[in-house]
């Protein structure tokens, strides 16, 4: 399950990563608004956990800006506030439950696991599947294809893939592709991304077909849905 923490307590965002990772969870953490709207439409969280006093947007904000691009992902908010018309605030601006803080890891646990169920019942069966065109991804079991032909990708060329896919159409910068690729590491030069641009576009090459990567010179790259 992929989780996203946007905490500015980073002492307490520190703690509360640990404990999720050690229930198996792939956690992202972010400590302010607007970096994490910009985790957040990525797109590819099951549940988010998000404070409500965030340094640049709080977390409402962060929250209305997942609904209006149409997330799925649900939400649990945290809040020091006990007040009901804050609690209903919160719901309002599109959080599927809260959790007031001081919190139980326990609680924040189990909130966890019946937001994800709910989200997965909600869910089309086939959500695991990302469709554009002849390409196919699957998320559970990591394996790809283009019409008849099985992807043999590596960890970072699926992850590459994947981050097109999500956003078909958009123009990616370079650095919008490490953050989303590369996230856990930190000294990834700007090339990588060309270098496995052309990796990818090497093994998704099909006789007779475009190849649905576009370069946007001096921009970035976009999955071309009409050639995929």
């Amino acid at each position: 399950m992929r989780v996203l923490l946007i905490e500015d307590d980073k002492r307490l965002a520190t703690l509360t990563k640990k404990v999720l990772e050690g229930e198996s969870f792939d956690v992202d953490m972010s400590h302010n608004g607007d970096e994490g709207v910009e985790f957040a439409l990525r797109g590819i969280y099951d549940v988010a956990v998000i404070d409500w006093m965030l340094p640049g947007r709080d977390g409402p904000s962060v929250v209305q800006a997942m609904r209006s691009a149409h997330l799925p992902t649900a939400v649990l908010m945290l809040t020091a506030r006990t007040q009901v018309e804050d609690r209903v605030a919160g719901l309002y601006s599109g959080a599927d439950d809260y959790l007031t803080k001081p919190f139980s890891y326990d609680e924040l646990i189990a909130r966890i696991h019946t937001l994800a169920r709910r989200h997965t019942a909600n869910t089309a069966v086939n959500s695991w599947e990302l469709r554009i065109g002849q390409i196919v991804l699957d998320t559970r079991t990591r394996t790809a294809r283009r019409a008849e032909l099985s992807l043999d990708l590596t960890k970072t060329e699926w992850t590459l893939l994947e981050c097109l896919m999500r956003h078909p159409g958009q123009t990616l910068s370079r650095q919008f592709i490490m953050d989303y690729v590369w996230s856990y590491e930190g000294k990834v030069q700007a090339t990588m991304v060309d270098v496995y641009i052309s990796y990818l576009r090497t093994k998704m090459s099909l006789p007779n077909q475009k190849d649905p990567i576009k370069t946007k010179r001096g921009v970035g790259y976009y999955l071309d849905e009409a050639d995929a």
